[in-house]
């Protein structure tokens, strides 16, 4: 790749790695499920009215809209409420485990030597951090852990709406996510109004970065990158975002750095480098009209 494009994937991978800390602030005002609510509004405004999708698609959509966005970014911002940002970072790329292991099940994808070490190795690493005696709860590592199953279940279905762009699939989901979210902020949420009323302009803020840079802005980067280089050439790159979302928690949040992260962070990115290298080298490029989601889970 040219230095050009080198430097726009640091770009992209750095919004990412942030975005771990943005949530952080954007939750500590905002009730979870209505602040992935008012993400979803945002992108959904932004992108469904300029982006069509044909019908056909739309079953695959509503189902996204429950397994990408219900079930991985609600619970991803319900998890980041009650949790590190750093831990949060490493949590999240279970998905590719998750998804690795389901395509053995459902798709009869033999794992091979090297991948199933990887998967040891990631899953050692979430039980390393299960370890940690600062975990606040388990109720936030549970969320997170399900949010990544959520984004392994969406690369399931990804690949029924291969003929639509990626920001329109996007955006869609996002507008049909935002009943659901919002349903469960009305059931388990409370005081909606007041935070909305009350939240500062930080808040606001990470709302924009949340809904602007890290969905659309990113995304649409990542996705114009996919298209002019082989897949296997950009995605190892997403193993830097967790990396970076544990430095920005500990320099921004004040968030420790205890050895239970820096192990547990160390073999799950390990566990996930390792199925990522394996799976480029066994498997023909794929275009990424047909991977929406392609690389590790980001925020």
């Amino acid at each position: 790749m040219p230095l050009r494009d080198y430097l726009l994937v640091l770009v992209v991978i750095a919004i990412w790695g942030l975005n771990f800390v943005v949530i952080k602030v954007g939750v500590a005002e905002f009730p979870p499920f209505l602040l992935t609510s008012l993400r979803f509004a945002i992108v959904a405004a932004c992108v469904v009215p300029f982006m069509a999708v044909p019908w056909h698609a739309m079953r695959w959509l509503a189902l996204l809209s429950v397994t990408f966005g219900s079930l991985h970014f609600g619970l991803l911002f319900a998890g980041l409420q009650g949790m590190d940002g750093s831990t949060g970072a490493i949590l999240a790329q279970l998905g590719v485990p998750f998804s690795t292991l389901l395509a053995a099940v459902f798709l009869r994808d033999r794992l091979g030597p090297w991948r199933t070490a990887g998967l040891v190795l990631a899953f050692l690493g979430a039980a390393v951090l299960a370890g940690e005696p600062r975990l606040p709860a388990a109720g936030p590592f549970i969320l997170l852990i399900v949010s990544a199953f959520g984004w392994a279940l969406s690369n399931m279905f990804i690949r029924k709406v291969a003929d639509v762009h990626p920001l329109a699939v996007t955006g869609w989901i996002s507008l049909l996510a935002l009943p659901q979210t919002m349903l469960w902020s009305a059931v388990f949420e409370d005081g909606q109004m007041a935070a909305m009323r009350d939240a500062s302009w930080t808040a606001w803020a990470a709302l924009v970065y949340i809904a602007v840079l890290a969905s659309m802005l990113a995304y649409s980067l990542w996705y114009h990158l996919l298209g002019k280089h082989p897949v296997n050439h950009v995605v190892p790159f997403t193993l830097l975002a967790p990396v970076l979302g544990v430095a920005f928690s500990a320099l921004l949040l004040d968030e420790p750095l205890t050895w239970y992260k820096l192990v547990g962070g160390a073999l799950t990115i390990a566990g996930v480098g390792t199925i990522l290298i394996r799976q480029g080298r066994r498997a023909p490029v794929v275009p990424p009209e047909v991977e929406p989601v392609s690389g590790t889970p980001q925020p």
